[in-house]
């Protein structure tokens, strides 16, 4: 299918399902989850011609921003040799690559907690989580980056960056890992910027404003993804600085956004009323 109507398709679900439907907190989680299937649609198609993609990837300069600032040597092989005497697929790895894993339900969860405990905030929180998902898609295809892992492996580093969370998952999960992996993996060249730490630390900020305590556990998780991101191999640290700086511009840009998004809110109230009649 082609990519512009794969875009379009799933482009149509939420402002579909918003007009079709009445407002409830059900329809609001079913409108953050169709935006999330489109960024996941969105994000992989540009891999679906692997050569062409291939042509314009970019390597060189994460490696170059992550020497300067590691002091001529890249952080990812900064911290792995220096917890190398814990040994291969210690408590440290397998947990660091838990807190990985459980990435793909931690920002969403936080929107969820939000939506049940705290709805009027919900609305503003899933449009700044879903801006940073999908400015973040869009870099991908823009400037497609490889990670420090594939890097690596490819000869671009000059010292190994080992892939543990790999290592952790041929541990424990056996057989099932490889299927497993090859069903989340998706385009591996979505790592500039990294949404891993962004939609995290984006958790953090939204947790924060909802309570003190939800706060202390989405800071303390952002905390532990970003050390184990560059930790495990996944990610340089310019990537999660680029996240960071994204999530920046999604706040500072609500104001500007907000205002356009009312308008449209407005107008598929007014679509929906017509639907009802």
């Amino acid at each position: 299918m082609p990519a512009a109507v794969t875009l379009g398709s799933v482009a149509a679900g939420p402002p579909a399902l918003a007009v079709l439907r009445p407002r409830t907190r059900g329809r609001d989680a079913a409108l953050y989850a169709l935006q999330m299937w489109g960024f996941l649609n969105a994000k992989d198609i540009p891999h679906d011609a692997p050569d062409l993609l291939r042509q314009r990837l970019r390597i060189d300069y994460p490696i170059k921003a992550d020497l300067a600032l590691g002091g001529g040597e890249l952080p990812n092989v900064r911290l792995q040799r220096a917890l190398a005497g814990l040994g291969r697929a210690n408590v440290l790895d397998r947990t660091l690559a838990w807190v990985h894993w459980v990435w793909f339900l931690e920002p969403h969860s936080a929107l969820a907690w939000i939506l049940a405990r705290h709805p009027d905030r919900f609305s503003r929180s899933a449009r700044q989580m879903s801006a940073v998902f999908d400015l973040g898609c869009a870099a991908y295809w823009a400037v497609p980056t490889a990670p420090p892992w594939w890097a690596s492996e490819e000869g671009h580093t000059d010292a190994k960056v080992r892939r543990i969370m790999v290592e952790v998952g041929e541990e424990q999960w056996g057989r099932s890992w490889e299927p497993l992996y090859n069903f989340l993996g998706g385009n591996p060249w979505a790592a500039m910027p990294s949404l891993h730490f962004a939609a995290s630390l984006m958790a953090a900020i939204l947790l924060t404003e909802a309570g003190p305590v939800e706060g202390a556990v989405g800071w303390a998780y952002a905390g532990a993804l970003g050390f184990g991101l560059v930790y495990l191999g996944e990610h340089y640290v310019v990537d999660l600085i680029a996240g960071a700086a994204l999530v920046a511009l999604v706040r500072r840009g609500e104001r500007v956004g907000e205002p356009l998004a009312q308008a449209v809110s407005r107008g598929l109230q007014r679509l929906e009323r017509i639907a009802a009649e």
